[in-house]
């Protein structure tokens, strides 16, 4: 029997393409689990002594900040592109680029600019990939589905932030910094060849069924207008040797798109917003720990460990959120975040402060999924790698300039007052965000973009649920209704 906790992500396990994908996914999100310890713990090794400090921050900016270069520069070549070809090509180039960090140790060439430099290759497509891992979602699965799905890929993450460090920890007391990180470009390796051998042969069918379906209406076109000649205009393969005209996704970026549509720009000012406020998080939680509490390390891990198992439950719990409504959702779990940090800055004794902080993570995993449905059901298939990467290169920017405003915040106020200060903010955040979901017609902007596959009428099966033979609607939105 199926424990009721994972009822809602049956249709996800029963999809037979992600079902495929999704063992390469957990062990990609693994390795970027032990890639939490080991980009630190080897910037440091090879860092000259003095520069220790300026180089990890280096590394740790490097594995995540040149994305959104890259959504800015490559978005003319890649924007047209499938899902899985995007997820498939990130996965490819962060196996490349991390591989070459234990070839280049093995050659003794490996220094600290050279590290620094392949981690900011590496993370190039990072959010092309990771809009090409849910816009993947979109094409598989119908609307009611998705956010269980994009709850499903962030489980993975969640889990590996509890089981990665520890194991990294090891890893490098046994054989170093470097092999761990050649497990790191291993894991994305084997993501890379899963995407190879599962989406090729969809994306032949897929293709074959569109150039079969344009044939057939051109040369409809063509008979019913007398136009014989246009009737033999194919080449070898059956196809027509120039498509239709207005064929094809439109070339604008995804800030443009974003841009024009009010409702993906409020959604990603919020992300933007509630992101950024978290940052300082990251500086005057240690000074907290150490000079307030006047406790260990072990104290800050306890807090971080507790995060990540309210995450994770936080992530199984998501998938039971279908039914809500997803702007009033998004306005809940940021002024309950900003709720659960406020017994921190007001200096609540460890044993309040650590069960809050745990239900902080649980109240901050169900963001993201809801946030990328939005999206999903905004945008339509064409656009949403460019609308879901342009979304990625800005999020990924707005915890590192938070943390940045984190450092003189901290001096400025102190660590507690500081803490506050973002608690207070981001409940705040949540609660205008919530006055405006509420206005009259604020729910209709969650409207589903143009149908795709699993979105018409007619015979489907969704997953093992279903009943054979039985014929589903397709998905609508209703006005109040997600």
């Amino acid at each position: 029997m199926t424990p009721a906790i994972l009822l809602p992500y049956r249709p996800v396990l029963g999809q037979p393409v992600l079902r495929r994908l999704l063992p390469g996914l957990a062990t990609s999100a693994l390795g970027d689990g032990l890639a939490l310890v080991a980009v630190t713990w080897l910037a440091l090794q090879l860092a000259p002594a003095g520069q220790r400090g300026t180089w990890t921050a280096f590394a740790v900016a490097a594995y995540t900040l040149p994305g959104a270069a890259g959504t800015l520069l490559l978005g003319r070549w890649l924007g047209a592109r499938s899902g899985a070809q995007l997820a498939g090509w990130d996965a490819t180039v962060r196996a490349a680029a991390l591989g070459a960090i234990p070839v280049a140790h093995l050659a003794g060439v490996l220094d600290v600019g050279l590290y620094v430099a392949l981690l900011a290759v590496s993370s190039l497509l990072h959010p092309w990939g990771s809009a090409g891992r849910f816009t993947l979602v979109a094409e598989l699965l119908p609307q009611r589905h998705h956010l269980a799905a994009n709850a499903l890929l962030g489980v993975f993450g969640q889990a590996a932030t509890i089981v990665g460090p520890p194991l990294a920890g090891l890893l490098i007391a046994w054989t170093g910094p470097v092999w761990v990180i050649a497990v790191d470009a291993a894991s994305f390796a084997v993501l890379a060849v899963s995407y190879r051998l599962v989406v090729r042969d969809r994306e032949a069918a897929a293709v074959s069924e569109r150039d079969t379906a344009a044939v057939r209406d051109r040369e409809a076109a063509a008979v019913r207008d007398g136009d014989t000649a246009t009737v033999h205009e194919r080449d070898t393969n059956g196809r027509y040797r120039n498509g239709p005209a207005g064929a094809g996704p439109s070339r604008m970026s995804g800030f443009r798109i974003i841009g024009r549509d009010r409702s993906l720009l409020g959604l990603l000012s919020l992300s933007f917003a509630f992101f950024f406020l978290f940052g300082p998080f990251y500086v005057a939680m240690p000074v907290h720990v150490t000079d307030d509490l006047h406790a260990s390390a072990g104290t800050l891990a306890a807090y971080y460990t507790a995060f990540g198992v309210g995450s994770l439950l936080g992530g199984l719990l998501t998938g039971h959120l279908r039914g809500w409504p997803l702007r009033t959702t998004l306005a809940g779990i940021v002024a309950l975040f900003g709720a659960a940090l406020l017994p921190l800055g007001l200096g609540a004794p460890v044993v309040l402060s650590l069960p809050a902080f745990a239900l902080a993570g649980l109240v901050w995993a169900p963001y993201q999924p809801t946030a990328t449905a939005l999206f999903q059901r905004r945008a339509g298939t064409a656009d949403l790698p460019r609308v879901l990467a342009a979304n990625g290169a800005v999020t990924v920017l707005a915890v590192p300039l938070g943390t940045m405003l984190g450092g003189p915040a901290t001096a400025l106020l102190g660590a507690r007052p500081t803490l506050l200060a973002c608690a207070v903010t981001i409940l705040a955040l949540g609660l205008v965000a919530a006055v405006s979901a509420a206005r009259p017609g604020a729910q209709n902007t969650e409207r589903t973009g143009p149908a795709g596959p699993h979105d018409r009428p007619g015979p489907q099966t969704t997953g093992p649920h279903d009943r054979p033979g039985r014929v589903k609607a397709p998905d609508r939105v209703r006005p109040g209704a997600s």
